[in-house]
């Protein structure tokens, strides 16, 4: 496989990438188009131009290190892998959406080997990444800041300065939360338009002359109508995103139940086999067209490989919280049947059928409020 120069004066800069997922590999060929010298690690090897063979190997290469890693457990233990080889002259970029403490362990790492760490969140999609216009929410000591800054710039169509390390960490779970509500609703609005016989295409219309439009929903109403959910930006990763939102909740005593019941959605995603599809799947629980025509057992899927953020991991620190399986509807209790106001008969029409989904959700809903004292 042929490299680059390799470099043993510390002045060249050539840069790493370590995680080849959706957003590092489109990092990766976004700076090689550019003419930047770029090295990559990958847990799976790839067929890729200077692919090496270790973090440790890539960090005697790089003065500059983006990683690109799915979650809290993956970041550290890459730190971990680096550490030995760190020196003064590098400068470690952390891309990952993991928790402001994660963050903080990840820089320790680094800053006691004498090097220095950015923290550089990041939002934009695959498309964002492949034409460089990431947008990149940074913490960092205003040296570090500095040095990194070039390399971020070719990435990205803008850098904003948060503060210390932790905080943009803690910006960029805000904006998930926000981004997962706005999905969730739209995906129940679409439910309610679609109930009332009414045209979705006449919702996606109305929708953009209305005030709580955004670019998020641009993007992700149309997708969801056709039933297009290629991830851009996964069920488990915003999922795992929503669990460290709502650790940190439970940790500060804060009551946040948007978040939660978005949270709720996702689980029930993965257990239907959809955490590599795109987040906007929520919306297959409600429209006719894209809901499983027939019921089948959730399932939780296993860790994939690979992630839309980076490397792949055996366990996350954000644990996915498990939703209890749909039960057999005679062993309900009388109360949670009379709530539900639902017939199962094993009568009903086509429409009934293919709403079966949905209402499989909201009993499983509602036998986990009951067998948690809830409601």
């Amino acid at each position: 496989m042929e490299r680059l120069a390799s470099t043993s004066d510390p002045a060249h800069k050539n840069i790493g990438v370590i995680g080849l997922g959706i957003i590092g590999r489109a990092v990766a060929a976004h700076l090689r188009r550019k003419g930047l010298p770029v090295f990559v690690w990958n847990r799976s090897p790839r067929p890729v131009p200077n692919f090496v063979g270790s973090p440790g190997e890539l960090a005697t290469l790089c003065n500059f290190i983006q990683i690109f890693v799915s979650d809290d457990e993956a970041l550290l233990q890459t730190m971990e892998e680096l550490s030995a080889d760190l020196v003064p002259r590098h400068i470690v970029l952390a891309h990952s959406t993991v928790a402001p403490n994660s963050m903080r362990a990840a820089a320790e790492v680094v800053e006691c080997r004498g090097a220095r760490f950015v923290e550089a969140s990041f939002t934009g999609s695959k498309l964002a990444a492949e034409k460089g216009e990431l947008v990149y929410y940074v913490g960092g000591t205003a040296r570090a800041l500095r040095e990194a800054r070039p390399i971020l710039e070719a990435s990205s169509k803008e850098i904003v300065e948060i503060g210390a390390v932790g905080q943009a960490s803690a910006i960029k779970i805000a904006t998930n939360m926000i981004t997962a509500a706005s999905v969730q609703a739209a995906a129940e609005a679409l439910a309610l338009v679609q109930a009332l016989e009414v045209p979705l295409e006449k919702f996606v219309e109305a929708m953009r002359a209305n005030a709580s439009h955004s670019t998020t929903l641009a993007m992700k109403l149309p997708k969801m109508l056709e039933g297009d959910f290629e991830p851009h930006f996964s069920v488990k990763h915003m999922l795992k995103d929503m669990q460290i939102a709502s650790q940190i909740a439970l940790s500060r005593y804060l009551d946040l139940g948007l978040t939660a019941a978005a949270r709720d959605q996702l689980v029930e995603q993965m257990q239907w086999g959809h955490g590599d599809y795109d987040y906007s799947a929520v919306a297959r629980k409600f429209l006719h067209d894209t809901a499983p025509a027939v019921y089948e057992k959730p399932q939780m899927e296993a860790q994939g490989e690979q992630s839309d953020a980076g490397e792949p991991v055996t366990a996350t620190s954000a644990a996915v919280t498990p939703v209890p399986a749909a039960q057999d509807p005679s062993a309900m209790s009388a109360q949670a049947r009379k709530l539900s106001g639902l017939s199962f008969s094993g009568a009903g029409d086509g429409s009934a059928h293919a709403a079966l989904p949905l209402r499989r959700g909201f009993l499983r809903q509602l036998l986990s409020r009951f067998s948690s004292g809830e409601g």
